[in-house]
């Protein structure tokens, strides 16, 4: 069976109002442009993002802004060591007068929700987001609450500071469809913020800032992913680099089918945000290290040698051969 082509104009349109959201977000955030399109590479996919960086490279000022550009609702929760399940998903109430529980839902309850500093949380709580993030519903008391079509967590962590952390297990890294690392600054893009700072002491408001994109149309455009054409030899491409990372020395433990799916829904993701509707190899290269590395476990040797996990990854995939 053939197949179908997704309509041209549509796909153009919302790349040029996808290029639009770029420049908005590029007017408030200093560089960080491949981040940006991760970002929204994730959301379009339907996946969850987690972005590690150290404080004040403006992670929490990126998950806002785009929220607020995709007309999202959006909610912060701040992980602490003492915050319960139910803080994060809500709980039933008893009604004196009615003589009945209702539900009053818990933050995670929205587009878009800032997850802030995941692993200050201990894994009771971290647990708690394990079907919110799968399945896109909670259970509460035996009732089944769904989440929003749009439902997407943007969650941070801190890599440096340990003290009061709880690492993330790997069946919940895995839920993550990319790990995004936001770096420092160029010395250029640093100076670039210093001017903004001092020629504007009334930075750009969020609550200013009119929405770009529709949630409608950012779903509609995600019932397209199915007719974005990829070559069969592409689907190789994507099989063989994953095979990889199961054949490496080098790791532990390699990537699961998981992420071969996440690296074909990603990269269809990408090719829409270009205004294509097809994949090309380029595409897959992009987003492929955020969406393996932290799904692959380095052995002792590797780490004693100084690898890291995305080297390793990086290295792989410039092992496998690139379809013609």
């Amino acid at each position: 069976m053939e197949q179908q082509s997704t309509p041209l104009a549509e796909v153009t349109a919302f790349a040029e109002k996808i290029e639009e959201l770029r420049r908005q977000i590029a007017s408030v955030i200093v560089g960080q442009q491949q981040t940006v399109d991760l970002v929204l590479t994730s959301i379009l996919a339907g996946g969850h993002v987690l972005i590690e960086g150290v404080p004040g490279v403006a992670k929490t000022l990126l998950a806002r802004l785009t929220a607020r550009l995709i007309g999202a609702d959006f909610r912060r929760v701040q992980f602490t060591p003492d915050l319960m399940p139910s803080d994060v998903l809500g709980t039933n109430v008893f009604n004196m007068q009615s003589s009945t529980f209702s539900f009053h839902p818990g933050p995670v309850f929205a587009d878009i929700v800032l997850v802030d500093e995941i692993n200050r949380a201990p894994a009771k709580t971290q647990a708690a987001l394990f079907e919110v993030m799968e399945e896109r519903q909670a259970t509460i008391d035996g009732e089944t609450h769904a989440m929003s079509p749009l439902y997407t967590i943007l969650a941070t962590q801190n890599p440096v500071e340990q003290e009061g952390t709880y690492k993330l297990p790997e069946a919940q890294l895995d839920r993550f469809l990319m790990k995004i690392t936001m770096g420092y600054p160029t010395a250029e893009e640093e100076v670039a913020i210093l001017e903004r700072h001092q020629q504007n002491a009334e930075l750009v408001q969020l609550r200013d800032i009119e929405p770009v994109v529709s949630k409608e149309q950012l779903l509609k455009m995600r019932r397209l992913l199915s007719q974005v054409f990829v070559e069969p030899s592409l689907l190789r491409y994507i099989t063989d680099i994953v095979q990889q990372t199961r054949q490496s020395r080098a790791v532990f433990l390699g990537a699961s089918p998981r992420a071969s799916v996440a690296m074909l829904s990603a990269s269809k993701a990408y090719a829409l945000l270009q205004g294509r509707s097809f994949v090309t190899p380029d595409d897959i290269k992009t987003v492929t290290p955020s969406i393996l590395h932290h799904r692959i476990i380095l052995t002792a040797e590797a780490e004693m040698e100084g690898h890291t996990p995305m080297k390793v990854t990086q290295r792989l995939i410039d092992k496998v051969e690139v379809p013609k």
